[in-house]
């Protein structure tokens, strides 16, 4: 029991990997959310916390990306740019945090960092 616990714990990290080297190969990303989806519902209740913040992040960013990228035009979609790249090291590192900790994602649900 104590080992499929840990392979889903590496999965979720697996899935946190994958959200930092998407700012870096794009579609990255797509195939972590599609992880995220696939293993939240096996989950333990813990776990299925990080699943659900690992998926609002990847659609949550893909709005700030795509605000990023239509306002790029004007100087400050390099700016939205750039946050979401900070937002999204920011909230990946937080949720490695707690995944290493076995303890779930307290605010699953949130917009910004935490």
């Amino acid at each position: 029991m104590a080992d499929s616990q840990q392979n889903s714990q590496n999965t979720a990290k697996v899935v946190y990997l994958l959200f930092l080297v998407n700012i870096f190969i794009q579609f990255l990303g797509i195939i972590g959310v599609i992880i995220a989806y696939v293993h939240k519902s096996d989950a333990p209740a813990w776990l299925q916390s990080h699943y659900q913040f690992q998926i609002r992040t990847f659609w949550i960013g893909l709005l700030y990306l795509f605000i990023g990228v239509i306002l790029a035009t004007v100087a400050i979609g390099y700016f939205i740019l750039l946050f979401w790249v900070i937002w999204v090291i920011v909230r990946c590192v937080k949720g490695m945090k707690y995944l290493d900790q076995n303890q779930p994602h307290p605010n699953p649900t949130s917009w910004l960092f935490s």
